[in-house]
């Protein structure tokens, strides 16, 4: 859904007495996974002065009960496609690229080195899945010795301790995905309509969501997200190939 402006609402919020700014969640939709105690909820959400508006599909999951990879796509397979073949309960597409298609900063996959990580201002966070954890951390603070089974390396950091990252781009609005984490053992893949990087930021620090850090990944045309629940499967297709998928299967 693309974000919209209403006049009207904006200049009745603006008077005396009406609730300070900020995202707040309309309506919620939730549906399981067919295995893994993964669940999909749809979220639409409204910041109360602008009117603007925003849709996030989100995939939570609990490290105990499902595994996260990460695929590295070469031959440039959709992720619908590689998310049936390798039985996937939910998937979101994943790091930078080059035009040769090459991946830019850290990617491990099914424990794999494909590309070495690299210092980038933009590259300010990593994913990093080990057997035990699925943890965001800052890229300075990996270590091969974490022995990770999956890595990709992005960014920037939407969230930390619960707060929104200050300094945030506010002027480009794009669809985008990003992972969340909620403690060593809660996480989440996701999905938002076109927003900028600083509402995203907001949006996700929302306190009934209760995440502690989010991971920006590679947006824009590149954005998608793949779930299969009880009532079947929901799907929105990258626009564009991209070089890699983050995905979440059954343990």
């Amino acid at each position: 859904m693309a974000v919209r402006f209403s006049l009207t609402l904006a200049v009745l919020l603006l008077w005396p007495g009406v609730s300070q700014a900020g995202w707040k969640i309309s309506s919620t939709e939730t549906e399981s996974a067919s295995a893994g105690g993964v669940e999909h909820r749809r979220l639409e959400l409204v910041e109360t002065v602008s009117g603007e508006d925003a849709t996030l599909d989100l995939a939570f999951f609990s490290a105990k009960a499902a595994t996260v990879r990460v695929i590295d796509n070469p031959s440039g397979d959709d992720l619908a496609v590689v998310a049936r073949r390798v039985r996937a309960i939910a998937g979101v597409n994943g790091g930078y690229f080059d035009p040769q298609n090459a991946p830019v900063g850290l990617l491990i996959s099914d424990g794999k080195l494909i590309a070495p990580l690299r210092k980038a201002r933009l590259l300010s966070g990593v994913l990093v899945v080990t057997k035990a954890r699925v943890e965001l951390i800052r890229s300075g603070e990996y270590s091969s010795r974490k022995n990770a089974t999956a890595a990709v390396q992005c960014g920037p950091f939407l969230v930390e301790g619960g707060k929104p990252v200050s300094g945030l781009n506010a002027t480009r609005p794009a669809r985008r995905t990003f992972v969340i984490t909620s403690g060593s053992q809660q996480a989440a893949i996701g999905f938002s309509s076109a927003v900028t990087l600083a509402q995203l930021g907001e949006i996700l620090a929302t306190p009934t969501l209760k995440i502690q850090r989010a991971l920006n990944l590679d947006g824009g045309s590149s954005s998608a997200f793949w779930f299969n629940g009880e009532r079947g499967v929901t799907s929105i297709a990258e626009q564009k190939t991209v070089r890699d998928f983050v995905i979440v299967t059954p343990k």
